[in-house]
């Protein structure tokens, strides 16, 4: 079993790390809130540093998963960052959903200084982290990957890698951007039915059956009927992914209207007061837009 440290213990990072002592390992947290690091450390026997350096001191592997781009900058370079603690040989691992950009910058720095680096963006929500049955895209070098596969498969239900540094990044966009265009429609799908006055749990239960079936309708379904948005992802941190997707596609050519469209749509959710709505509040926009006509 590996000596590990985790930098970030949000919704994601708090049970990820559990899932890492669970499977055997020795882990060191950090957390920006020193009571959040208290409550993990006493919940899972683990044990809590005062900086990421100090975390990353010794350890084989550093997990980090932080907001975006500027938050995983801030944790890692400078005098007690995680890169002032690495050991060379060592692996960091960004479950960060940030920019291909930053991967690289992150990867290139860590070559110069004898470490390794994957970025490793994961998907599947809270419930996928506690659960530890997350997807995880990869992007790295391979010798790199293959030393810290068997260490997230404890969080884990599917990994891989994807190429080099940056491609679990690219790779989770288009988790998002599809993500977008699937809550988008099952809002509408279910705004349509309501107007129509079909049973919305009978309807679903058919149609969830067929070609329009999707994780989104299987697990959203029931709270978005009952207007309750307090279960998953929210508003605006698929708002920061979902610029990071429009920055990119800006950068390689690729129109995508119908992830811009959304992207104003859930502008719009936050404008009613739902920032930490989860990602299928857009329902939301469309029956206040009924009432008003």
């Amino acid at each position: 079993m590996a000596k590990l440290a985790f930098v970030g213990l949000g919704v994601m990072g708090y049970p990820m790390a559990g899932h890492l002592v669970k499977a055997g390992h020795s882990v060191t947290v950090w957390n920006r809130s020193t009571e959040k690091a208290d409550r993990w450390v006493a919940e899972h026997k683990g044990s809590k540093a005062a900086t990421p350096k100090e975390a990353a001191s010794g350890a084989e592997f550093v997990m980090a998963c932080v907001g975006n781009d500027d938050d995983l900058r801030s944790v890692v370079y400078g005098d007690n960052g995680i890169y002032a603690g690495l050991a060379k040989g060592a692996v960091f691992v960004d479950h960060t959903t940030a920019s291909a950009d930053v991967a690289r910058e992150l990867h290139a720095k860590a070559k110069a200084s004898g470490f390794g680096f994957v970025d490793a963006p994961v998907s599947g929500g809270q419930a996928g982290a506690e659960n530890g049955q997350l997807t995880i895209m990869c992007g790295g070098d391979a010798a790199d990957y293959d030393r810290v596969k068997p260490v997230i498969q404890a969080y884990a239900k599917m990994q891989n890698l994807m190429g080099p540094a940056g491609s679990g990044q690219l790779t989770k966009m288009m988790n998002q951007i599809c993500i977008a265009g699937l809550v988008q429609g099952l809002s509408e799908a279910l705004a349509f039915g309501r107007a129509s006055g079909l049973d919305l749990f009978k309807a679903v239960e058919v149609i969830s059956k067929g070609a329009a079936g999707s994780w989104q309708m299987d697990n959203r379904h029931k709270t978005m009927i009952e207007g309750k948005f307090d279960y998953g992802f929210a508003v605006d941190w698929m708002r920061k992914d979902l610029g990071i997707c429009l920055a990119e596609a800006r950068r390689n050519g690729t129109s995508l209207p119908v992830t811009a469209l959304v992207d104003q749509f859930y502008a719009e959710v936050q404008q009613m007061g739902g920032n930490r709505w989860d990602t299928s509040s857009l329902i939301v926009r469309l029956e206040a837009k009924k009432t008003k006509r």
